[in-house]
């Protein structure tokens, strides 16, 4: 993709709107802690301090609404602390400009590196150097900036308060992420009917997997309804492509097919009901005649072999997902023994630890999260020495919207670069009208504030555009409250906003951090995963006796976050303007359809486990053995861009060719298309780093 063709998709990205659901309940929750907060603070206090008030509220209302799996009043109440430490810190430092400057590039670096731990902290962490940045423009002293802080973090505790007292469907979140899970493998069985090796996105149970994971007190308190259907959903989904797959279940065509169409589309009808109780909390009602046919019919089996055992599995799973709601909610029995299994989450001290590490793997030069520290950083800093030149005062503000706009990837960063312009020259001029037209006093000013913040809060994902005027708004009508001019607002905060995104931009040009380059690790990755989670299959059906479930089923989470990592790095490189030397488009496509095809074969012969009475096979361990000699020389192969080589596996499988006595099984046929899986990864790398183009700038090759 050229430069021109790249800025003209991010700008698009960034000026779309788009349609989605909105929580208005949780908006209005949120709106009314602000004005609560403002309220009180314009009562008994100053405008000054209602403006610091509010900015605190205003804050943990939006951190509430990040992606969070667990009620969330402690985000509410760690992004007010944040804000409060932040903004004391920045009025002690604003008497000096070197000292300011100083504590914003340290606060800038954090902030940059805050994105390694994950993105709700890296939101949250840039909101903290946004507000900093505005309140300490108010003057005080060093008890006014005490006690400004302290408002600050007292917002975050009236909106965590508020989430305790007045919940929006509890448990809501963890019932729409089991209900997507659920209906998504629904979709999948229908989809199979037509096409038997229908791809399946597996991100709706990753989702569901992270809702689940709760502490034992959540546990005990957990609803019925989401107890064990994520397990049965995952167990499902290779029964079903096993079954519907011609090459190790029912024939292409013929009366086995029909019956497997018939299967199919039952167990998606089935599924969509369970999926629709449990979004809404209402008893399952499912249609009688699909639960007929799953059912063995009185004329006998019309399935064979391998089809027939799946459809077997399939309708005892199938009877558990009905009748799950009714298992007991306790998790804990009276010895103190866990019954039910349930993901761990770790304490205060652990989640520090966690995160501490994260930052510790990122502290290299090549490290994305920390290219993008350093840029953040530089052009913070650069930003607001350009600003105190400037004879427009608010200096704050092109710092701010480059905080705002920057991003670790490129898409994101040039999108809410344009997004953030146009969206804050339409807030600041609508603002600024109102309060020219209208004269409004604090109380007014404060009111249409509110007004704003339920705004933005209602449309926060319809749009960068759209939030970044309502928060525009929102700043103009609060400074309208400390008797700020408006015409001085309007003209500083249109100009500073137009600096600081083009300074966001230029620095991502001249010091980026692409996503292109990483594509064979990202590659390497994936293959290592999959060859990780055939191993652990192939190994089950050598030793039934001493196979461990939690291995195959670690491997299998781990095979699926590596193609996650993929398709979020392929996707990021698409919207990029630089090409990969070693690796072309076409044949990126072609490696991820072959390590798509590897993982399926390894989850069809997951469906098909043998039981630990099951006689061992010889064949399978060699098989397995010399997948995993293989693999470590290959993985690094597809890192350095050099022919992968599968001769021992190739060598594997023709001895058990030659022992299995012309009669395949399972096992057999699904290594035979492992095998071709790798074959068609190792021609699709090797023409691709033949027929890659020639980057144009030998700097686009840098690696990130």
């Amino acid at each position: 993709m050229t430069w021109s063709h790249a800025l003209k998709e991010t700008a698009r990205t960034g000026l779309a709107i788009e349609r989605t659901r909105t929580e208005p309940l949780v908006a209005v929750r949120g709106a009314c802690g602000v004005a609560l907060v403002v309220g009180v603070a314009l009562w008994l206090g100053s405008p000054t301090l209602a403006v610091s008030a509010a900015f605190g509220a205003f804050s943990a209302g939006i951190a509430t609404f990040q992606r969070s799996w667990r009620p969330r009043p402690w985000l509410a109440l760690a992004a007010a602390s944040g804000l409060a430490v932040s903004t004391f810190l920045g009025y002690l430092a604003a008497a000096h400009t070197f000292t300011f400057v100083l504590m914003l590039a340290v606060w800038t670096l954090m902030t940059g590196m805050s994105w390694a731990v994950g993105p709700v902290s890296g939101l949250v962490s840039t909101q903290m150097v946004a507000v900093m940045l505005i309140t300490v423009t108010l003057p005080t002293s060093v008890m006014g900036a005490l006690s400004h802080a302290l408002l600050v973090g007292l917002g975050g505790v009236v909106q965590a308060a508020l989430i305790v007292l007045f919940p929006v469907r509890p448990w809501g979140v963890q019932r729409d992420a089991l209900a997507d899970a659920l209906a998504a493998v629904a979709d999948y069985a229908r989809r199979l009917r037509h096409e038997p090796v229908a791809p399946f996105d597996p991100k709706p149970l990753m989702d569901a997997r992270s809702a689940a994971a709760v502490t034992p007190r959540q546990a005990r308190r957990r609803p019925r309804q989401l107890s064990g259907y994520r397990l049965l959903a995952e167990r499902i989904r290779p029964v079903l492509a096993s079954m519907a797959d011609p090459v190790v279940g029912a024939p292409a065509e013929g009366p086995e097919r029909d019956r497997v169409r018939e299967l199919l589309a039952a167990t998606g009808t089935v599924l969509d009901a369970v999926a629709h109780a449990i979004r809404h909390g209402t008893p399952v009602r499912v249609d009688s005649d699909a639960m007929a046919v799953l059912r063995m019919p009185e004329d006998g089996p019309k399935l064979t072999g391998a089809a027939r055992r799946a459809a077997l599995r399939l309708f005892s799973l199938v009877a558990d997902v009905v009748e799950a709601s009714d298992e007991p909610v306790e998790e804990v029995s009276a010895e103190g023994r866990m019954v039910h299994r349930f993901l761990p989450r770790p304490g205060i001290g652990g989640t520090a630890a966690m995160a501490l590490r994260a930052v510790r793997r990122e502290t290299r030069w090549s490290s994305p999260v920390l290219r993008h520290a350093v840029r953040l950083c530089a052009v913070s800093v650069s930003g607001y020495l350009l600003s105190t030149t400037l004879p427009l005062g608010h200096s704050y503000w092109a710092p701010l919207t480059s905080t705002m706009v920057l991003r670790p990837d490129f898409a994101q960063t040039y999108s809410r670069g344009v997004a953030r312009f146009l969206g804050t020259l339409a807030g600041v001029l609508v603002g600024g009208g109102v309060v020219a037209l209208v004269q409004p006093g604090a109380y007014l000013s404060a009111v249409l504030a509110v007004l704003s913040v339920l705004s933005m809060y209602l449309l926060l994902r319809t749009g960068f555009i759209v939030t970044s005027a309502c928060v525009s708004a929102y700043v103009v009508f609060l400074l309208s409250i400390a008797g700020e001019a408006w015409h001085q607002t309007v003209q500083a905060r249109v100009a500073l906003t137009l600096l600081g995104g083009v300074l966001a931009m230029v620095a991502y040009a001249v010091f980026p951090a692409w996503e292109t380059p990483r594509l064979r690790d990202r590659l390497a990755d994936w293959l290592a995963a999959n060859g990780a989670f055939a191993t652990a299959v192939f190994e089950a059906y050598a030793r039934p006796a001493e196979r461990r479930p939690r291995q195959v089923r670690d491997a299998l989470l781990d095979a699926r976050a590596a193609r996650a990592a993929w398709e979020q790095s392929e996707t990021q490189a698409h919207r990029e303007p630089v090409r990969h030397r070693g690796l072309s488009r076409p044949a990126a496509r072609a490696a991820q359809t072959a390590l798509s095809m590897m993982g399926r074969v390894a989850m069809l012969l997951e469906a098909h486990l043998p039981e630990r009475d099951a006689p061992p096979s010889e064949e399978a361990g060699d098989f397995a053995a010399a997948l995993r000699r293989a693999l470590p020389e290959a993985v690094k192969a597809v890192r350095e861009r050099r022919p992968l080589n599968w001769s021992p596996v190739h060598e594997s499988l023709e001895r058990w060719r030659q022992r299995s006595g012309g009669r395949p099984g399972v096992a057999l046929r699904d290594a035979e298309q492992l095998v071709d899986a790798l074959d068609d990864l190792a021609e699709a790398l090797n023409k691709g780093a033949r027929q890659s183009p020639t980057p144009r700038d030998p700097s686009q090759e840098e690696s990130p």
